[in-house]
C-alpha cells in the first residue's frame, strides 16, 4: 500500500512486509522489535510447518529407511520421526529443497529437484496469502498491536502479481536495499557455505545449460551440487535485485540496509520508514 509519512505514523496497527535477500538484516531487525508489541510472521517458518511439513518428514523417513537399524525400528513402529522447524532453524526446509546434481555427492536428480522446487513455489504463495489471516489472528487472539512479515528471499521469484497485490493491500512493503559491499559479503558467504535455493524454472534451465557447457559435464545429474550452487548464487543474487526494486517501486518503499542496521528499537524503525516514505512520495 502507498500512504503519506503522516498516515503511516498515525496508523494504529502497523503491518509491514520486509523484502530482501537472506543476509540483508530482515530477521535481525524483526528480533529487535519488542516481542510484546510486534507479531513476527516468518514466511519460511510457515512454509516448513504448514505446507511442506509432510514432504519434509517423508524425505527424512526415506533417508532413515536406507539405514537398516532405523528401518527396522520404523517398520515396527518403535520410533517416530518429527522435524523441528523454528523461526531460527529452517534447516529442515533447506534439506528438503536440496541441491541438484550427482547423487553420490548428495545431489538430487533433475526431475526430483524440480518437483521439490514446484512444491516450494506453491507453498510460498500459500504462505503469503496467509499473511492477512495472521494479521487478524495476531491482534484478535494474542493482542499484538503491530505485525511484521519476514518474507522469504524468493518472494520476488514467484511471478504472481496477485500475491504481491494481496501483500500490498494488507501490509506496507519495505525493500531493504543492500550496498555493493554487503552484496559481496553475502556472495562470498554463500561460496564458503553453499545452501539450497529456490530458482525460477527458466533461470534454472538457462543456468544449468551454461554451467554444464562451461565445465564439460555430461548432464545435470553428474554435476557436483555444491560447485553449482556456489557458481550460480552470484547470478541469482544479481538477478533478484531489480525484481525487489520493481516491487518496491510499484507497491512500497525502499530503505538502505545500513540504515536498518542502525535501528535499535521500534521507534527507530518507524521513524526510518516514515522518512523513506516522505523522500519517495512525489
Amino acid at each position: 500500500m502507498k500512504m503519506s509519512s503522516q498516515e503511516f505514523l498515525q496508523w494504529d496497527s502497523k503491518c509491514i512486509t520486509l523484502l530482501a535477500m537472506s543476509g540483508a538484516g530482515k530477521t535481525t531487525l524483526a528480533n529487535k522489535l519488542p516481542k510484546e508489541k510486534w507479531f513476527h510472521y516468518s514466511g519460511d517458518y510457515r512454509i516448513g510447518t504448514k505446507y511442506l511439513g509432510e514432504p519434509i518428514l517423508d524425505n527424512i523417513k526415506q533417508q532413515a529407511m536406507d539405514v537398516p537399524f532405523l528401518k527396522d525400528l520404523l517398520l515396527s513402529d518403535s520410533i517416530y520421526i518429527c522435524n523441528n522447524v523454528s523461526v531460527d532453524n529452517l534447516a529442515p526446509v533447506s534439506s528438503f529443497l536440496g541441491k541438484i546434481g550427482n547423487s553420490k555427492l548428495g545431489g538430487l536428480a533433475l526431475n526430483e529437484f524440480k518437483r521439490r522446487q514446484a512444491l516450494h513455489h506453491k507453498a510460498e504463495i500459500a504462505a503469503m496469502y496467509d499473511v492477512s489471516e495472521f494479521i487478524h489472528k495476531a491482534e484478535r487472539i494474542y493482542g499484538y498491536k503491530h505485525f511484521i512479515n519476514d518474507a522469504g528471499g524468493s518472494v520476488c521469484e514467484l511471478e504472481d502479481e496477485e500475491v504481491l497485490q494481496h501483500l500490498a493491500r494488507h501490509t506496507l512493503i519495505i525493500y531493504i536495499k543492500t550496498s555493493p559491499e554487503l552484496n559481496e559479503t553475502i556472495i562470498n558467504r554463500s561460496k564458503t557455505s553453499p545452501k539450497p535455493l529456490y530458482y525460477r524454472e527458466d533461470f534454472l534451465d538457462a543456468s544449468l545449460a551454461e554451467f554444464i557447457q562451461e565445465n564439460n559435464y555430461s548432464n545435470a545429474d553428474s554435476i557436483p551440487p555444491d560447485e553449482f550452487v556456489s557458481w550460480v548464487f552470484p547470478k541469482l543474487f544479481k538477478s533478484r535485485l531489480p525484481r525487489y526494486q520493481a516491487i518496491a517501486d510499484k507497491y512500497g518503499y525502499t530503505v538502505d540496509a545500513s540504515d536498518i542496521a542502525k535501528a535499535n528499537n521500534d521507534n527507530d524503525f518507524i521513524q526510518l520508514i516514515a522518512s523513506a516514505i516522505a523522500q519517495q512520495t512525489p
